[in-house]
């Protein structure tokens, strides 16, 4: 393994003592309302340009001070020294020595020769498996690709889980509007039957290809939704008289209508697959991060090599900015500085994401697994205990929506939860309702509610509406509530891109200052191990004797009520 630094110690630095002292002084202090009044320059000092995004802090609960304090922090637990050795290839994930190249997956072909895990030329690999990845989409988009008759592909359906699902299933969502050969896709994640049986149903086994995405293809839920899934097809072919059952069809079946994202060639073989149409990523790619990889071989059938390519430059435009930029004028790394500020200070244990967008309606679930498995971590990347609180519970809802749902609990309950907003000028589907654009008062809800949340309103203000006195408590509202808006143009594949790449080094900047590993997830084998284990109790005595007493209950309430 190689010699990783060992974490620091935050909580003992200078500026950890500077910024309990900090905030001690600010919350009886400071509010935002003040914070505006007494500083002109605010909003110009804390709106930041990345990537296409456009990025306002200003509504944070922060000052000069707190940023400059937070700033030193970064330096002295070596934040920027941690991001060039991730950069290079250094080893920082130390649980399994492996290197974290996730940015690798989005530099251009020119950078081929200037990037490598011991011999492997990592940019040139990449390039390789996208180049292959283009050419087979293009010939499934085309037409040139066919089903065991002879039709054209219309749908994908994609079996992965984790990383293997909620990044194509985001991704694809987003950008719906950009699918333009006819060919929709769906993701089969589950493994409760009810998954796969929904997302074959009314399809045509004729026009349908199967992807089975799992690296090392032995994932339980992936492989058996793949089995299941495989069954399904053949069954439906012969019932149409596709196919008459022989062996010589039926593999030729599966051929034609199943590709795998995998490096295991002898499984996939084993399945049937073609290993010809198996595309593979590498050990310094985590699921999570996976997206960009051969993970995404669906969303390039969807939308196109172009489509994607430009997915990836909106990518790397992010990397590129957060390398480069010095943290005082980095809005990545601030941002992940202040989310630190709020857990280890405020006491913060949740963050909102509220994509006024309804293309973004799955970017809270994408962001729960890349945020909460990458910092749910109690140990530090050298094995010993973590010395701060780490973590946020990641959790939102598209737009309007969790207006009419969460936000009561967000503006006058009794927990600060940090909230980012996300928005974009242009939307693909403009509409009128009268004389009022309805695109503009659905942002004017976006601009409203970081607006109330900040500044609120007081007793005084109830009072003037008219309000009875013994009803103003309940419609005060005391502000001071975090915000962060993001802003762009547009959401197309470049600033969706920058976006997912945004929250990927804010959640390596929280990491690197709680001194954990953000790039393992030991925490979700133990189940897993768990299940192989219990499944057989259901049908054997044996087995069953050696679960714990609720075990046992559970299983036997299982029996009698099983049909």
């Amino acid at each position: 393994m190689e010699a990783v630094p060992a974490p620091i110690d935050a909580t003992m630095t200078t500026t950890w003592g500077e910024l309990k002292r900090h905030y001690a002084k600010q919350e009886t202090q400071f509010t935002l309302k003040k914070a505006f009044a007494n500083d002109p320059q605010r909003v110009r000092k804390l709106s930041f340009d990345a990537a296409g995004l456009h990025v306002d802090l200003s509504k944070n609960l922060v000052t000069d001070e707190t940023i400059g304090l937070l700033v030193n922090l970064a330096r002295e637990l070596g934040v920027e020294e941690r991001r060039d050795a991730m950069y290079a290839g250094a080893h920082i994930n130390t649980t399994e020595d492996r290197a974290v190249l996730h940015t690798a997956l989005r530099r251009p072909a020119a950078d081929a020769g200037t990037l490598f895990d011991g011999d492997q030329d990592c940019v040139r690999d990449v390039h390789e498996v996208l180049d292959r990845m283009y050419a087979f989409a293009e010939k499934v988009r085309s037409g040139a690709w066919t089903g065991v008759t002879g039709k054209k592909i219309r749908t994908v359906v994609s079996i992965g889980i984790g990383g293997s699902d909620l990044g194509p299933v985001m991704v694809y969502e987003a950008l719906r509007p950009l699918a333009d050969a006819g060919i929709t896709a769906r993701f089969v994640s589950n493994i409760d039957p009810n998954d796969v049986a929904e997302k074959t149903r009314g399809l045509d086994p004729e026009t349908t290809l199967v992807i089975v995405v799992s690296k090392t293809f032995t994932t339980l839920e992936t492989l058996t939704n793949a089995r299941t899934a495989r069954t399904w097809l053949l069954e439906a072919l012969q019932e149409q008289g596709a196919i008459d059952g022989s062996d010589a069809q039926t593999a030729d079946a599966i051929k034609r209508h199943f590709a795998a994202v995998s490096t295991n060639a002898e499984l996939v073989k084993a399945f049937g697959i073609d290993p010809h149409n198996m595309f593979g990523f590498w050990n310094w790619v985590g699921g999570r991060y996976s997206v960009d990889a051969a993970v995404g071989l669906s969303l390039i059938i969807a939308f196109g090599p172009k489509v994607f390519a430009e997915l990836l430059e909106g990518f790397h435009a992010m990397d590129v900015y957060f390398r480069d930029t010095p943290l005082e004028q980095n809005v990545v790394a601030l941002m992940g500085l202040i989310n630190v500020w709020y857990v280890n200070f405020y006491g913060a244990e949740s963050h909102a994401v509220l994509p006024y967008n309804q293309y973004l309606h799955r970017f809270p679930a994408y962001l729960q697994q890349l945020t909460m498995e990458s910092n749910g971590k109690s140990t530090r990347w050298d094995g010993t205990p973590v010395t701060t609180k780490t973590g946020e519970i990641f959790w939102g809802e598209a737009g309007t929506n969790g207006q009419h749902s969460f936000y009561q609990l967000i503006h006058q309950g009794t927990h600060l939860i940090p909230a980012d907003f996300i928005a974009f000028v242009n939307t693909p589907h403009p509409a009128k309702d009268g004389d009022q654009d309805v695109h503009e008062l659905f942002l004017a809800n976006f601009l409203a509610q970081t607006k109330a949340l900040a500044f609120g309103k007081t007793a005084d203000e109830v009072r003037a509406e008219g309000t009875q006195e013994w009803m103003v408590p309940a419609r005060v509202f005391e502000g001071n509530r975090p915000t962060t808006s993001i802003f762009a143009d547009e959401l197309n594949a470049r600033t969706l891109g920058a976006l997912i790449a945004l929250y990927e080094h804010v959640t390596f900047v929280e990491g690197t200052v709680w001194g954990v590993d953000s790039y393992d997830q030991w925490g979700v084998e133990l189940g897993k191990q768990l299940a192989k284990q219990i499944t057989p109790a259901f049908h054997d005595d044996e087995v069953l004797a050696t679960q714990d007493e609720s075990t046992k209950a559970l299983i036997a309430y299982y029996r009698e009520h099983r049909r």
